[in-house]
């Protein structure tokens, strides 16, 4: 499929459910030395999660692949980035600072790992303009609960500003993924805007329960219901009215541009659940347009 066919079909997907566009709060934008390095991972260990290829399908430039968002019709995305190591997330908060300011319809993007200075550069984060925080702990291979990071949830929980949390052990676990190590985190700072990425999988049920407990606790669809994803970390059946009555705390992510099948397949696998075009709707735009206020 072309990328301007594609971009039809997407248009379509948004047209015909009355929205003004897409919101996607869970896209990768960092310095395309590092985007290139995690490129180099899945096209190394893609073959070992799940047993399956992970072709990168929007492998293109940065210019490009704005565009194609804008083309798609996405309103606002993010820049998820996050450290690998200790001591990169300054540096990868300036750069996502100067790529909000050359585009306007990212919403501005943040990461944070347990380094002895984690506070001070939450804060310039936030006073600078950051309106979303990223949190890996897989990769960052940290435990959400550190006390060197409990300032920086606390000050995040205080302004209200949402982090998206890779802490479910899929695709791949990590010492310090599933529920347990970001429930805590969630006993100390229950007011923290807390979006669970990949609705959690594979412990999709156990995140319900953390977004039933707490109300400021969402989800975002990245990946998950594909049928890429559905081959070897499906979501129970079972729990599909669940998600359907929490309607209003999940948010459409995509994981853009580093999924291994096209943007409009994470569209139409919501679409396919049967949950209502009122779910659709507040999944695909209304959810985060009230979360970010745009």
């Amino acid at each position: 499929m072309s990328d301007a066919v594609e971009a039809a079909e997407v248009r379509r997907f948004w047209g015909e459910l009355g929205l003004p566009g897409l919101i996607d709060v869970h896209t990768h934008f960092m310095p395309e030395r590092v985007l290139h390095k995690v490129w180099e991972y899945f096209d190394t260990n893609g073959p070992l999660i799940g047993g399956l290829d992970w072709p990168i399908a929007y492998r293109t430039q940065e210019t490009e692949r704005t565009a194609l968002l804008r083309e798609f019709g996405v309103r606002a995305f993010t820049s998820m980035l996050y450290p690998h190591k200790p001591g990169m997330a300054r540096w990868l908060n300036e750069w996502a600072a100067d790529f909000a300011r050359r585009t306007p319809d990212c919403l501005h993007t943040a990461t944070l790992h347990p380094d002895p200075d984690v506070e001070t550069y939450v804060r310039e984060a936030i006073e600078a303009g950051a309106r979303v925080f990223k949190a890996h702990v897989q990769v960052g291979a940290y435990d959400p609960a550190d006390d060197r990071l409990d300032p920086a949830w606390g000050l995040l929980a205080e302004t209200g500003i949402p982090v998206v949390t890779h802490c479910g052990s899929g695709p791949a676990p990590g010492k310090h993924t599933g529920p347990e190590p970001i429930a805590r985190v969630l006993a100390r700072h229950p007011r923290l805007r807390l979006i669970v990425a990949h609705l959690g999988m594979p412990e999709y049920e156990e995140f319900l329960d953390l977004a039933e407990r707490y109300d400021e606790v969402r989800l975002d669809t990245t990946m998950a219901f594909t049928d890429f994803t559905e081959g070897f970390l499906p979501f129970p059946r079972r729990a599909l009215p669940r998600l359907g009555a929490l309607g209003d705390r999940i948010l459409l992510g995509t994981d853009f541009p580093n999924t291994p099948y096209p943007y409009l397949h994470q569209l139409q696998s919501l679409e396919r659940l049967g949950l209502g075009r009122e779910w659709l709707r507040a999944v695909c735009h209304d959810n985060a347009a009230r979360l970010f206020g745009l």
